[in-house]
């Protein structure tokens, strides 16, 4: 997958035996779902030793809607009439040096087609909601080594028993906050935020999507210590009827938001200490890493390996592809995070023959002037990833939009190629 970034069969085969030699590792029954997560999460416990990480959650649909009259045993995803089920990993990342270091857990489940019973009133464990505890759960054990982690999470993150029963003395969380909860002043969250002065103001560059246009978007900041509540809804006799936290609120300012765009508003809950605007700014900037997930998904989806393309015929099949696809995807991430030059070793993602390959194409990418050169250290993985951008399609220089994952993945896909040559005039030399 990695040297085709691809995940159909027909193009990681050469010849229909090892297509069909494919066919039958997804249908082996000792190739389980489970061993091929705990390959691909217990690679992280090593790599966190002694770090602060940030483990970054959130789900993602894979919607096999096309092939629906052919694949067995999925469920429904977004409008009843698609088909699929959902994938929900855990991304792990440096907090200090914003580098990709890998994946500590995957939860995939299919969603039972909706009946008229009510379940809020059933255990937090009998929910669909509960991924969000018992992933972090296997992530907080692979990632015992670091020395802190912070899981970050939007807004379907916020609850209660998740704020009860994740934190201790290494486990931080980040959540953006969904509900107006009751605190313990009387007060409701929203309006007790409403109700004081804002301590700081910011500005920060907002990058160009689909929902926003980009600009500089000025930031009113808002911090306080809280005490939260338990809710009615919390079905959890052992929760605590109080948990203090805090609270960082960020507002932009009506002199940035464009027409018809809704003004960026983020009410962050967290078990960090905020008492000051410097760590106020630190949780604000935590949480904005939870991009890199959206674009983990971005590169495993249509826009890069495009595992809802697959053609594997059961639910089985195609959630064990769609683990390991992650894991390529994830090589993709690493080199995006690189490209700044906060970094890690280059052998993170390449091999020795590869690195060889990379120093042989480098002079043909470089031009005469010294903005037009690699700046980075050849040990490090940044030197890699300004390679790739180049050869997929990024002009080098510094003025530009810095290279996306989009861009690193067409880069990936070149670079394979010529590497494919290289090994085979390997092969013809020795046979000469």
């Amino acid at each position: 997958m990695a040297s085709n970034q691809s995940v159909c069969l027909r193009k990681l085969s050469d010849t229909r035996a090892e297509e069909r030699m494919m066919g039958r590792f997804f249908d082996n029954k000792n190739v389980t779902i489970d061993r091929i997560k705990s390959d691909i999460t217990e690679q992280i416990s090593d790599l966190c030793e002694g770090l602060h990480v940030l483990s970054i959650q959130d789900t993602t649909e894979i919607n096999h809607f096309t092939h629906r009259n052919r694949v067995k045993g999925l469920g429904p995803v977004g409008n009843p009439k698609n088909i699929g089920f959902f994938i929900h990993p855990h991304l792990v990342v440096d907090a200090a040096h914003e580098t990709c270091l890998g994946i500590a857990a995957i939860h995939t489940y299919i969603r039972e087609p909706k009946t008229a019973t009510s379940i809020k009133a059933e255990p937090i464990e009998n929910k669909e909601s509960y991924r969000w505890i018992e992933s972090a759960e296997v992530a907080k054990k692979h990632l015992q080594k670091a020395q802190m982690v912070t899981e970050i999470a939007d807004r379907e993150s916020d609850i209660y028993e998740e704020f009860a029963r994740l934190p201790d003395e290494k486990m931080h969380l980040i959540t953006r906050s969904q509900h107006n909860r009751c605190l313990s002043n009387k007060q409701t969250l929203f309006d007790y935020l409403n109700n004081i002065e804002a301590q700081g103001v910011y500005s920060f560059e907002v990058n160009q999507t689909k929902k926003r246009n980009k600009r500089q978007a000025q930031m009113h900041v808002k911090y306080a210590g809280i005490t939260i509540s338990k809710p009615s809804s919390c079905t959890d006799q052992k929760a605590p009827n109080q948990i203090g936290l805090h609270v960082v609120e960020v507002r932009e300012d009506t002199s940035t938001v464009p027409e018809e765009e809704e003004a960026i508003h983020w009410r962050l809950l967290t078990t960090h200490k905020v008492e000051t605007m410097e760590q106020a700014l630190q949780i604000v900037k935590w949480y904005q890493s939870r991009w890199h997930i959206e674009q983990l998904f971005r590169v495993a989806k249509k826009q890069g390996l495009d595992v809802e393309s697959s053609q594997l015929e059961s639910a089985d099949k195609l959630i064990k592809l769609t683990c390991m696809a992650l894991q390529v995807a994830m090589q993709t991430m690493q080199l995006t995070l690189a490209r700044k030059g906060k970094d890690q070793s280059i052998a993170a993602v390449f091999n020795g023959s590869e690195q060889k390959v990379l120093k042989e194409i480098l002079p043909t990418l470089e031009g005469k002037t010294e903005k037009q050169k690699n700046p980075h250290d050849a040990t490090k993985l940044s030197w890699a990833a300004w390679i790739i951008a180049r050869l997929g399609g990024w002009k080098g220089y510094a003025s530009e939009s810095p290279p996306g994952p989009i861009t690193m993945r067409n880069g990936l896909e070149r670079f394979k190629s010529i590497y494919a040559g290289f090994l085979m005039g390997l092969k013809v030399v020795c046979i000469d």
